[in-house]
């Protein structure tokens, strides 16, 4: 097969959710989902066949006979298997059928799977009225509508399990962390015993260049356990985990750091998170700042324009306010009159359209123009616009200190903002409890600080390649290290009994919820 014609069939899987899976990854997932003696194994997400070929490697390694079946809601299967290596006779077990909605009666002694990483808004309506019956049936009660359709394949596959039988799965780290996953994991850990989680380092990820932090998870149905092996694979190195495997997840291995964990504890924290190495006790960013997300506006290529734009527009610059809309927009930690200008050297939009609601007739005659232009393009019915009573006023904010990167890879996630730009929604507004100079300085060495950027992953949801993406309510719960508070001055003791903020109220700490 051609290089190129590889490379279409690759993007064609992406465009379905679907991913191949490396041969060090499936191969210690059918060591799992086989070592309760079952001699069958099922995937109901078949793809190109890279469990089937792993299980192959198997029966040879092993010397025994195992036989596998599968689903696939995708025709080309058969096409892709071939071009993966397998043979038609190799094939005869598996059905162009959808796993989730097949509904059968059907159980497995062992389950593996790589389900399509199909996010929530790109289900149909119908498919997420099935789905809300489907978890009211099983778990008891819906869980959030932000749940992709892998949540769902997770749900079916553990269903689908006989007595002791194993499951393999490998998922999106947003199955944990995720708003529906309190739920969802209250309702595995209570029904089943979860052995082990893999987790991946970003030099040994099994997806790279992909937005997504793939996690191994490997259950089985029986009685639950209150502890389950937490594992960081550091290296790319298949014997490892398979000895792992083999050896009850028992020894040393050079590749992988094993810790036995409380699974009440990672219900709190989420099942991808390391360990809070905090004190029970502490203070969060909450107890100094709130945050809020940036401005919403709807239609960014209409509101937010470049300085040669609205020059030719001949627009009044009165009727806008500097604004920042991408997170590499900014090079740096710090946004200052440098570098706006920088960015309005680079033809980069900073201008926002800020108007309040004032008279349309009192307008000048090119912004009056260029509204009536926005309503030819019909923005007044669009989603967010069309919830306004007036359709091109603006969300109000105040300008920010701080900034915070809601999405990104970049290790300075907070950002002061000494220029005073409004952040759009790339960014989260952060506003101190205290206006003092001293008090915002010492709240930003904290901040910036390595041991409060470290706690971000103890907070928000992973994506692949490092990134991390953080809503306003969990940054609230960010812990921050009383010795660096007490470092810059913001409080005045590290009692754990209670912590004094600088010339304000008593706060009395409590432990953090996730």
């Amino acid at each position: 097969m051609q290089k190129d014609n590889k490379k279409n069939i690759r993007e064609s899987l992406r465009e379905k959710g679907q991913f191949w899976t490396p041969d060090w990854i499936t191969e210690p997932m059918v060591e799992y989902a086989l070592s309760n003696g079952s001699d069958s194994l099922f995937d109901p997400a078949f793809g190109a066949g890279a469990f089937l070929r792993a299980s192959q490697s198997y029966e040879l390694e092993n010397k025994r006979n195992i036989s596998f079946s599968g689903m696939d809601t995708d025709e080309t299967i058969f096409e892709q298997a071939a071009e993966f290596g397998h043979k038609k006779e190799e094939l005869g077990n598996i059905e162009i059928r959808d796993f989730i909605f097949a509904e059968t009666d059907s159980q497995y002694d062992s389950i593996i799977a790589n389900p399509p990483y199909i996010r929530h808004h790109r289900l149909s309506a119908e498919t997420k009225v099935f789905l809300k019956k489907l978890s009211r049936r099983v778990l008891g009660k819906e869980i959030d509508g932000r749940a992709g359709l892998q949540v769902y394949f997770l749900i079916c596959a553990l269903q689908s399990l006989k007595p002791n039988g194993h499951l393999a799965i490998i998922l999106p780290a947003d199955v944990c962390e995720g708003v529906f996953a309190k739920d969802l994991w209250n309702w595995i850990t209570n029904n089943f015993c979860l052995d082990a989680v893999i987790n991946f380092s970003r030099e040994a990820t099994p997806f790279p260049n992909i937005d997504t932090n793939p996690i191994v998870f490997l259950i089985r149905k029986s009685e639950p356990n209150e502890n389950y092996f937490w594992i960081k694979c550091n290296e790319i190195c298949r014997n490892d985990l398979v000895n792992l495997i083999k050896k009850n997840f028992l020894g040393d291995f050079n590749s992988l750091e094993i810790t036995k964990r409380e699974v009440s504890k990672s219900l709190e924290t989420g099942f991808s998170r390391p360990l809070n190495k905090c004190n029970e006790e502490y203070l969060t960013l909450g107890d100094f700042a709130s945050v809020v997300r940036g401005i919403a506006t709807g239609a960014n290529e209409f509101f937010f324009l470049t300085e040669e734009e609205i020059d030719k527009l001949q627009i009044p610059k009165e009727f806008f306010v500097t604004a920042i809309g991408r997170t590499r927009d900014v090079e740096t930690e710090i946004i200052d009159d440098e570098a706006v200008e920088n960015l309005r050297r680079k033809k980069r939009p900073t201008f926002l359209l800020n108007l309040n609601g004032e008279p349309f007739a009192e307008f000048p005659e090119t912004l009056q123009n260029y509204l009536k232009y926005g309503e030819t393009l019909d923005l007044p019915k669009r989603p967010l616009i069309s919830q306004r009573k007036i359709w091109y006023k603006m969300e109000i904010r105040k300008v920010p200190p701080f900034l915070f990167a809601y999405l990104g890879r970049r290790n300075t996630r907070f950002i002061r903002n000494i220029y005073g730009v409004l952040p759009l929604t790339s960014f989260l507004c952060v506003y101190p409890k205290k206006e003092n100079i001293e008090f915002v300085e010492n709240l930003w060495q904290v901040l910036r600080h390595s041991e409060t950027l470290a706690n971000l992953n103890l907070i928000g949801k992973s994506y692949g390649s490092g990134a991390i993406k953080v809503e306003p309510r969990s940054l609230e719960k960010l812990p921050l290290s009383k010795n660096v508070l007490v470092k810059y001055n913001l409080i005045d003791s590290i009692s754990f009994d209670k912590i004094y903020l600088k010339n304000s109220k008593t706060v009395v700490v409590q432990p953090l919820l996730f």
